[in-house]
């Protein structure tokens, strides 16, 4: 169990409020300051703006899941994108995180649908092929339907070992596999590329 927020041995912050931080510091991004800012923040907020912020969050760990077609998060199965009768359902973009359609979908230069890993392929913290949503993946190019799979995931290590490996279990099928153009940074995240180097590595996409 997590000690009370301290400093030099001294308990700074009430046992509440020191839990908050804690729970605060968790979460990506955050480190000790800005925890105690935002607990901070939320004291001084009132009780109707605490409950809704604790009902958002609620609401979304008891309705948020995978869609069964893409397995990106939602709230409706299928989910609006994979339902679009506008979207183009030859050309399958694969993303590691759900963040990563967030970012192809501002460029509105992508059309079809998409498909997400949920990660990449890391075995320094133990994630192989298994832990991701490839079967997944493979059993929507069944039918024969998808002619082309475009690989956008990050331009990194983990990333490109991904690319590859679903490259090579795509082969056998026949169908046309594409990495985006090397307009992204190597070792950079796609959440924090810009929307012209993101639309330009999409459309100069390449053989893998």
């Amino acid at each position: 169990m997590n000690e009370p927020w301290s400093f030099a041995g001294r308990t700074t912050a009430a046992a509440p409020v020191a839990r908050l931080i804690e729970e605060l510091h968790r979460l990506p991004g955050i480190g000790p300051k800005s925890a105690q800012r935002l607990a901070y923040h939320l004291l001084r907020a009132s009780g109707e703006e605490a409950q809704a912020l604790a009902d958002a969050i609620i609401e979304v760990k008891e309705r948020i899941r995978l869609c069964s077609q893409c397995q990106n998060t939602t709230d409706i199965d299928p989910c609006v994108i994979c339902a679009d009768p506008a979207r183009g359902q030859v050309t399958i973009c694969v993303v590691e995180e759900p963040l990563d359609i967030l970012a192809i979908e501002r460029t509105r230069g992508f059309h079809g649908v998409y498909h997400v890993l949920h990660g990449s392929i890391s075995p320094m913290e133990g994630v192989g092929p298994e832990q991701l949503k490839i079967r997944e993946l493979l059993n929507r190019l069944r039918d024969g339907t998808v002619t082309e799979v475009i690989m956008a995931t990050n331009p990194n290590l983990e990333g490109e070992a991904t690319a590859m490996y679903v490259s090579r279990l795509l082969q056998p099928l026949g169908i046309r596999v594409t990495r985006l153009a090397r307009g992204l940074p190597m070792g950079g995240d796609l959440e924090y590329a810009d929307d012209l180097t993101l639309a330009r590595a999409l459309e100069n996409r390449q053989e893998v």
